[in-house]
């Protein structure tokens, strides 16, 4: 048998580490400071680049994409070579997947903050920014598949089924959801409306978490756990149920994000149903991973890089077990905008994908460099305090968003809300974001000691940029030994294998959206809804590039406390004209979808300038520059042109003069009800009028609209009376 001799390829790998450290400490810190302004506003120094609501996807960007990113390729240019027994297909591949994923996430940096977004959850980033994503992506799919068909191992090990099933997958989800129409060179609009919308996302947004933070992590973990722990995989049968169950049933799962919204109540269901069904394979998934270190923990105990692992695993398995309750719509009523759902994913982020992270990078180092861990001393402080620094995070998300739900929905005795004015819930949970502030600030302080150990690992040992080893070659295996049969034998077909976890993955998804887009009745026009005018499409686009969607719902769910508190139901036929839509995930301020006709103009103008001028105690940010800076008329005509090819029913030609006219007009009007408010200086150009505009329309289409009020519901006592502490 001819034995062949070749390298693998560490460079590539030890890059993506030291990427990994770097965006983790970055991505970390943008969401401290983020959560330190929930309780002290003015901790974004009055700068509109890094107020929460453009903070927030910063923060979401760093972590997933570029912290957990950064660390998926790293374990996988790793663990698939020696999986493969062969060098990457191509180095230049290898370097081009480095260098622009990163040169992506420096544009994510950059845009970010500077208010340019889609506002789509974990897919703000603008049209040619998704463009460089998915051709950076396809180079990384054709280098691992490249690798797979280059193989000396005949059989591929189940790490590889999941490495393959996140490359295709992911490649679907992102070109599907990242279908928009350009109107300017970093603005784009949705090409989907409304409900179809958020089912869209939604089936994105949901499977971006099961197959960017979930399967490839798998994956790893049945590398890296038995290596470590130089023990087999529990059960081979087990792996083969996780890894066909876990992506077919993963993908259908999506709607569960919309319960008791406008979506019909088939998708609904359809997504609850498959939701329940995923703890099985999940946790089928964990199982296998902690009985692999049956035997072994005594080496647990001693070994920092499988603490780690063990306790990835576990959060793994409680997010999973957590999801699927979520899921269930009683629960949902509760926990949905809630921060009990921010509580969920952190257990996830901080639990699974980071302790899993740094177990990997505790690997790695010691192995790149030919040398032992720095300190495990050190690498023990890091394992306590993140682990405390989770804790500390994630229990008051979890008090803080009971106490919200319950809080919502209390009335009286005599039938009234108990809690009228929304900002008395805001109030009761501040504590709870001091300690979650307390608990990040732990899990970076041991991120930051671990960054310092694999440093000084590096600095004592001598990196090897090749490793040298030696295979037969697949020809000269593959015709040995008797005949395979079942998943034994799908185990060496690897384009069959890939046919068939594509197919997989498509049946959920195609079953949930065709109907959605090919059966009218599935989403219902009202003749009363017209599309916005000039103004308040640039409101909106203003109300976009803030990142309002971030603390502001617009789905009012039909249950007695939310039309008592904001007015009528949400309707499907009302968000036909809205790309993208804007239905949100977190309360963290007031639903605003019957906001319009409820306050004065310059209530509005006042809230923006100063929100504790009208809300006592708010902990929303001021936004002063909207009363200085100009409306972007010159961008109308592109986004009216854009708007239109999309299905929006603007006349021909309208906006070749007379959008300008009708949005001169509307500014004028405002101008002159905010005089009437005792506003005197607004200039009719103002980016405040054109996001009031905005907010006085949203609602308004249907008449059988909100409860109106001058200003919000009083405080009760108890409430009022904390405000000269708590602020």
């Amino acid at each position: 048998m001819k034995i062949e001799s070749f390298k693998y390829d560490n460079r590539i790998v030890r890059a993506f580490a030291i990427a990994t450290v770097i965006w983790g400490l970055v991505g970390m810190s943008a969401g401290l400071l983020a959560a330190i302004q929930l309780f002290w506003p003015e901790a974004n120094l009055s700068l509109q680049f890094v107020t929460f609501g453009r903070l927030r996807p910063l923060h979401t960007n760093a972590v997933i994409f570029a912290f957990v990113g950064n660390g998926m390729f790293m374990g996988v240019y790793y663990s698939l070579q020696r999986l493969c027994k062969a060098r990457m297909f191509s180095d230049a591949l290898s370097w081009i997947n480095f260098w622009g994923w990163n040169a992506i996430i420096v544009a994510a940096a950059i845009t970010l903050p500077l208010g340019l977004t889609t506002s789509k959850e974990y897919a703000e980033l603008e049209w040619p920014i998704d463009i460089a994503i998915a051709l950076i992506w396809v180079a990384f799919t054709v280098n691992l598949l490249g690798t797979i068909i280059r193989r000396r191992e005949k059989h591929l090990y189940v790490a590889l089924w999941f490495y393959i099933a996140t490359a295709l997958t992911v490649a679907v989800l992102h070109i599907v959801n990242s279908m928009e129409m350009p109107a300017g060179l970093f603005k784009s609009y949705s090409v989907y409306a409304g409900v179809q919308d958020a089912l869209v996302q939604w089936w994105y947004g949901h499977n971006a978490v099961a197959f960017f933070l979930t399967t490839p992590y798998l994956g790893l973990m049945y590398y890296f756990l038995p290596k470590a722990a130089n023990r087999p995989v529990f059960s081979y049968r087990l792996s083969i149920i996780h890894f066909w169950a876990l992506i077919f049933l993963y993908i259908w799962a999506g709607p569960h994000h919309l319960l008791y919204t406008a979506l019909p109540d088939w998708a609904q269901s359809l997504g609850m149903v498959f939701s329940v069904m995923l703890v099985a394979p999940s946790w089928g998934g964990m199982l296998n991973g902690l009985l692999t270190l049956r035997g072994a923990w005594d080496k647990v105990r001693q070994d920092p890089m499988l603490k780690f692992m063990v306790v990835a695993v576990t959060a793994y398995g409680m997010a999973t077990l957590e999801g699927p309750m979520l899921s269930i719509k009683s629960v949902n009523s509760l926990s949905h905008y809630t921060d009990w759902t921010i509580a969920h994913v952190h257990t996830g982020a901080l639990g699974w994908n980071g302790f899993l992270t740094f177990s990997m990078l505790y690997y790695l180092f010691p192995r790149l460099y030919r040398t032992s861990l720095y300190s495990v001393k050190l690498a023990n402080w890091h394992f306590w305090l993140g682990l405390l620094g989770i804790m500390f995070y994630a229990v008051p998300m979890y008090w803080a968003g009971v106490t919200q739900g319950l809080m919502w929905k209390e009335f009286t005795k005599d039938g009234f809300l108990q809690y009228p004015n929304f900002l008395e819930t805001v109030l009761q949970i501040v504590p709870m974001y001091r300690l979650r502030a307390i608990g990040g600030s732990l899990y970076i302080i041991g991120t930051a000691i671990g960054a310092y150990n694999l440093y000084k690992t590096a600095k004592s040992g001598v990196f090897e940029p090749d490793t040298e080893a030696q295979a037969a070659s697949l020809s000269e295996t593959s015709h040995s030994g008797p005949a395979e049969k079942g998943h034994r034998w799908l185990e060496s077909k690897p384009v069959l294998l890939t046919i068939l976890a594509v197919v997989a993955i498509a049946v959920g998804g195609l079953v949930e959206i065709i109907p959605m887009f090919l059966i009218q009745s599935n989403v219902p026009t009202l003749s009363s809804v017209k599309p916005y005018s000039p103004l308040e499409v640039l409101g909106r686009d203003i109300y976009i590039r803030e990142g309002c969607v971030g603390c502001h719902s617009q789905m009012i769910r039909p249950f007695r406390s939310e039309t008592e508190r904001y007015g009528e139901y949400s309707k499907a036929g009302e968000f036909v004209f809205d790309h993208p839509f804007l239905w949100g995930s977190k309360r963290t301020g007031p639903d605003l979808h019957r906001v319009g006709g409820k306050y004065p103009d310059a209530w509005h103008y006042n809230h923006m300038e100063n929100p504790r001028s009208t809300s006592p105690g708010s902990i929303m940010p001021p936004y002063p520059w909207l009363l200085s800076q100009s409306l972007a008329t010159n961008a109308l005509p592109a986004r009216i042109s854009a708007l239109r090819k999309i299905g929006v029913p603007y006349p021909a030609g309208y906006e070749n003069g007379q959008a300008q006219k009708d949005l001169a007009l509307q500014a004028k009007k405002i101008v002159a009800n905010l005089k009437i408010g005792a506003v005197t200086n607004a200039p009719a150009d103002s980016e405040i009028v054109g996001l009031i505009a905005y907010l006085q329309r949203l609602g308004t289409d249907i008449k059988s609209a909100p409860k109106t009020a001058s200003a919000e519901p009083a405080l009760s006592p108890a409430v009022a009376a904390t405000l000269t502490t708590t602020h």
